[in-house]
Order: C-alpha cells, then sequence, then structure tokens
C-alpha cells in the first residue's frame, strides 16, 4: 500500500470517528454545562485518532462492515482522551499543552478537567452499553468486548500502568520493569482497540489471539518512538513540550538502551507485530500502518 492510500484511509477512519463523537456529544447534557464544555474541548481538540481507526481496521479485516464497530471505536477513543486529560494534571505530569493548545485544566479549570476526564470514561462504557441505540452484534460479544475494554482501562491495565510509571520517577529501574509499564500504560488501550475490532466482527479465539499479538507489538513499538521524539522531535509538530521525561527525570527506552538501539528494538517489534497479521483476510493496511507508525516524526 502506498503512503497516498494508507493516508485517505486514515483521513476517512478519522473523519467517521470524529463525525460519531459529535453527534454523540450533541446528545448529552446541557450545552451550557462547563464539564460537557471541557469534554468536548478535549475530545475534538484533534490528534491521529489511531486507536479508534485500528478498531474500525481490524472489523474489517475479520470480513466484517467498520460500521459495526463504530461505537467501540468512539468508546476507546473517549477513554484515551480521559486519559490525557488526567495525564496533564498538575497533580500528574502538569502539561500546560496538549496538541499544541491549552491542556483542560488551563482552558477550564482542574476541577472541571478532572470531571470532564471521569465523563468521558463513563459516557465510554454508556456508548458500548448501548446508550445511542448503534450496537448491531450479538449480546454475548458485547458483553465480552466491554469486558475486554473495562480489563485494558482499568487497573490491570493502563490505571495499572500509570500507577507504576508514578512510582518509577527519580528511580532507577530496569529495562523489563520499563516494558512492564508501558505494556500497561500506552499498550493495552492499542491492544483493546485492536482486539475489539476482532471481538465486535465476531473472530474466534485464534484469530482474537493474533489481534492481540499485533496490538502489544505495536503499542511498545509506538512508546519506543514517543520516547525518542521526546528527546529529537519538534515542539510545534508534536504539539506539546519536548524533554518533559528529562524535566520528570523518567526513565525511558532511549535512557537505559541509546537511541539507535531503541530504533531497532522498535523495528523488531514492528516485523512481529506484522507476522500476526497472517490470520486476517485482509490486512494490508495494518501492515503499512505499523510500517508508518515506526516512521512517523510526530
Amino acid at each position: 500500500m502506498t503512503e497516498k492510500q494508507l493516508k485517505e484511509i486514515l483521513s476517512e477512519g478519522k473523519s467517521l470517528i470524529e463525525q460519531r463523537l459529535k453527534e454523540y456529544m450533541s446528545l448529552i447534557a446541557d450545552e451550557n454545562d462547563p464539564v460537557k464544555k471541557a469534554m468536548e474541548y478535549s475530545l475534538m481538540i484533534g490528534g491521529k485518532r489511531l486507536r479508534p481507526i485500528l478498531t474500525l481496521q481490524f472489523c474489517k479485516a475479520c470480513g466484517v462492515s467498520e460500521e459495526r464497530a463504530v461505537p467501540f471505536a468512539c468508546a476507546v477513543e473517549m477513554i484515551h482522551t480521559y486519559s490525557l486529560i488526567h495525564d496533564d494534571l498538575p497533580c500528574m505530569d502538569n502539561d500546560d499543552l496538549r496538541r499544541g493548545k491549552p491542556s483542560c485544566h488551563i482552558a477550564f479549570g482542574e476541577e472541571n478537567a478532572l470531571l470532564a476526564g471521569d465523563g468521558l470514561l463513563n459516557l465510554a462504557f454508556e456508548t458500548v452499553s448501548g446508550r445511542f441505540g448503534d450496537i448491531s452484534i450479538p449480546a454475548e460479544n458485547q458483553i465480552k468486548a466491554i469486558g475486554y475494554l473495562s480489563s485494558c482501562s482499568g487497573i490491570d491495565g493502563m490505571i495499572g500502568g500509570q500507577t507504576l510509571d508514578l512510582m518509577s520517577e527519580n528511580k532507577s529501574i530496569s529495562l523489563q520493569q520499563l516494558i512492564r509499564i508501558h505494556n500497561l500504560k500506552t499498550g493495552a488501550m492499542i491492544r483493546s482497540a485492536c482486539v475489539l475490532g476482532a471481538i465486535v466482527a465476531g473472530a474466534d479465539k485464534k484469530t482474537v489471539e493474533c489481534a492481540e499479538i499485533y496490538g502489544n507489538n505495536i503499542g511498545l513499538a509506538f512508546q519506543i518512538i514517543d520516547d525518542i521524539l521526546d528527546i529529537t522531535g519538534d515542539e510545534k509538530a508534536l504539539g506539546k513540550p519536548v524533554g518533559s521525561d528529562r524535566e520528570n527525570k523518567k526513565s525511558t527506552f532511549p535512557t537505559l538502551l541509546g537511541i539507535k538501539t531503541s530504533r531497532e528494538y522498535a523495528q523488531e517489534l514492528t516485523q512481529s507485530a506484522k507476522e500476526a497479521l497472517s490470520a486476517f483476510e485482509n490486512a494490508e493496511f495494518l501492515s503499512s500502518l505499523a510500517d508508518y507508525l515506526l516512521h512517523r516524526e510526530k
């Protein structure tokens, strides 16, 4: 697949997700509610929409229309956005910028940002539970998807990884400890995005496991490239400050392995991700995406 074709699919997926997110937000709460405004601000501030696009594309790779996966893809993006709002808070990473714009707590105050994050987390599970009436899969698969999403976003997934990350600040940790942190903090939600697409499509156990393998590998590769870009990236291109890992005295892949070895490790993970795609009918986009993410500059 050419880069032009890849970017066209990414653009189409992003437009679909953003259109549905706007529709969902139009159906909740009072327009003058400051928490709703904060939720919508952060949800629509931009971003690649990588995670929901993965959900759509894994559903499609299993031979099922991506439309069936849209509510689950949107839920993944809601949870991702809530995590970013909370990550930026003064009690966490204390970042003033997100995607080139003021972070939610800068724009709306800490109290509204905290509640906006909570609101998006709850809205995600309302969405996959059928609040908006657009769930069209068997209840068994719906429950399985909700359970998987809950696990990946909870204490055994993203929250657990964030906890370990905070505990490791100002400490020397091993490579295995760092891998565990990011397999949970970043990787769990990327893995969830992939697996949800397969579950929604009604894939068998082996196919779901292959989606997990792909998600695990590109999730960790994604974090490695993030760590590298925090050193080498351009702040304007990234839309957020660079050097924050160093300022917060965090262990990263480049600090433990160096930039060259970190890139090589990310390449190995990307290759493993691509090999897992043999279980799918049409995975050309997902294979090309893995390479695209490896070489990204923002």
